[in-house]
């Protein structure tokens, strides 16, 4: 598996450990469980699985309130259950990365409960402490909902104790010489297992200034180098991902000059593919696409749809949110901080033509895809569990109880309704070979066969309709027209004349005679491969 750029044509599945697979009957998924459908993904067609937090923890806020960097939590396994899927994954050509959650650990990490015991504690300086709550107050807070500061009163500390998420995941002191090196040591510790990289939690959060909004800081990014540049000696091949939920511009110094990312993900595109899709019009991608600036030649965007979290809305106007809320959260169940707890199939009625023409989009636009687990299938939420959990349900894997996910009772509440295991279950998808899972399964397949996808050359064609997306993706002599009618109603495009010729429909093996008009069908989405690289 030795290809350094790996990643620029990869396509992602993102698990939740605790939710895809039950190898032991205790109601929760595993690692040992992933092992056990590494063929399915590989069906599929994904080349890399990114699994959420494994380490032990309290499990307040899903395993990013890590209580130990260096295990893995009983509930998931043993070290030797990682060591056993990278090897199956890597058997199948699969890689897997991690997260390292550098901003914040969980309040019961050791290291925390040594800071708060007294001001001399050995760790106390892993923390972020004041005597007053009123230091940087230009940083906003993120969870609106359920914290009303970014400082936390410890009584048995006698301070107040920084924290940019749950109070009950104190921020790391990156100031402090030891707490750098220790995330090093975090890093060797996981890469010499055999992991294939990280998703980095939080990455804009690490340092605090006063007088700014403690985000993307200069500081923060001559860490970030000092990582990229430890990984590039000692693990060339492995990867870090960003998770910087900013503009495009401001998560441009996360690629550096290629000597700090090898990827980010793009959040601010995600909501407008969803506004497009309402609106019935190309606008807002067209326009989130013109503030996106070029990137190093050995970096790449990551996209997606929808993910663990909610669909976040905070790279979009007030009045954009409130539209937003308005036509895909009516239910103010549906809401949650500045977002949406969603899935993908839910969020667009179930509606099959809708869903594929997403899923068309996310294979099709510059970057390498994500696809959240269980969206193959169009699984769907529960709104009747607490926070994210309604988007974090058991994978559906067939009709049997508890949908073959676990012998016992699951963790959790299954997905009621149309959506439930028994309408909605990966057994019955792969039987039926018009399937959404089998849809998605031939996009991943031509996206991994055609260099144009690949690469970051994309151009928009005018085609005198706004309600069509008509671009070029370009690698070399691969050339594709994707056409992408987003509205309900048949729509008509002018071809422009260097089009009008006989292509190749990727999607259909069909030869398709561009004329001077072509026809498309409600939510329709044509791959059409040119002849002669033109």
């Amino acid at each position: 598996m030795k290809d350094d750029f790996w990643y620029k044509n990869a396509v992602f599945y993102e698990v939740a450990v605790r939710a895809f697979k039950d190898s032991n009957g205790d109601g929760r998924g595993d690692l040992r469980g992933i092992a056990e459908k590494i063929d399915y993904l590989q069906i599929l067609g994904v080349d890399c699985v990114w699994i959420m937090p494994i380490y032990p923890s309290p499990l307040k806020d899903d395993g990013y309130d890590v209580a130990d960097y260096y295990g893995v939590d009983r509930a998931y396994g043993s070290l030797d259950d990682l060591k056993g899927l990278i090897e199956a994954a890597h058997s199948h050509g699969i890689r897997i990365i991690m997260d390292l959650v550098l901003n914040h650990t969980s309040d019961e990490h050791p290291w925390f409960q040594s800071a708060r015991s007294n001001r001399s504690a050995p760790y106390r300086d892993y923390y972020v402490w004041s005597d007053t709550d009123q230091k940087y107050k230009d940083a906003r807070i993120v969870f609106v909902d359920t914290e009303s500061s970014n400082w936390t009163w410890d009584e048995q500390a006698g301070q107040y104790y920084w924290h940019r998420f749950y109070s009950s995941q104190p921020d790391l002191n990156f100031d402090n010489p030891k707490v750098q090196d220790e995330m090093l040591n975090v890093a060797r510790f996981w890469l010499d297992i055999g992991i294939d990289g990280f998703r980095v939690d939080a990455a804009p959060y690490l340092f605090e200034r006063e007088g700014t909004i403690c985000e993307n800081l200069p500081e923060t990014h001559a860490y970030l180098k000092r990582l990229r540049s430890f990984i590039h000696e000692h693990y060339p091949g492995r990867i870090l991902l960003c998770e910087a939920n900013q503009w495009p511009e401001d998560v441009r110094p996360y690629f550096g000059d290629g000597d700090e990312f090898h990827m980010a993900f793009h959040f601010p595109l995600m909501p407008r593919i969803f506004m497009a899709l309402r609106r019935g019009e190309v606008g807002p991608i067209r326009w989130v696409m013109q503030q996106t600036p070029p990137i190093p030649p050995d970096c790449q965007w990551c996209t997606f749809l929808r993910n663990h979290d909610e669909l976040t809305l905070e790279m979009v106007t007030e009045e954009e949110r409130e539209w937003m809320w308005k036509e895909y959260a009516p239910d103010l169940r549906m809401r949650l901080n500045l977002g949406i707890r969603r899935r993908l199939a839910p969020l667009l009625d179930n509606d099959r033509r809708r869903i594929e023409l997403a899923k068309s989009l996310l294979f099709t636009l510059p970057g390498a895809p994500i696809i959240y687990y269980g969206d193959e299938i169009g699984m769907g939420d529960n709104l009747d569990l607490f926070d994210r959990n309604g988007v974090r349900t058991p994978m559906q894997w067939d009709s049997s109880p508890n949908a073959g996910f676990t012998t016992e009772s699951p963790y959790t509440e299954l997905v009621k309704g149309d959506l439930a295991f028994r309408n909605v279950n990966v057994t019955a998808q792969l039987r039926d070979p018009h399937s959404l899972f089998h849809t998605i399964q031939k996009m991943i397949a031509l996206r991994r066969r055609h260099a144009a996808f690949g690469g970051s050359s994309m151009e928009w064609v005018e085609i005198g309709n706004p309600t069509v997306a008509a671009f070029v993706r370009k690698n070399g002599d691969d050339v594709v027209l994707v056409l992408s009618n987003l509205s309900h109603d048949v729509q008509s495009v002018v071809v422009p004349p260097q089009y009008r010729e006989d292509c190749l429909d990727l999607l259909s093996s069909c030869v398709v005679s561009l004329g001077a008009e072509l026809e498309l069908r409600p939510y329709s989405y044509l791959w059409l491969q040119l002849p002669n690289g033109e």
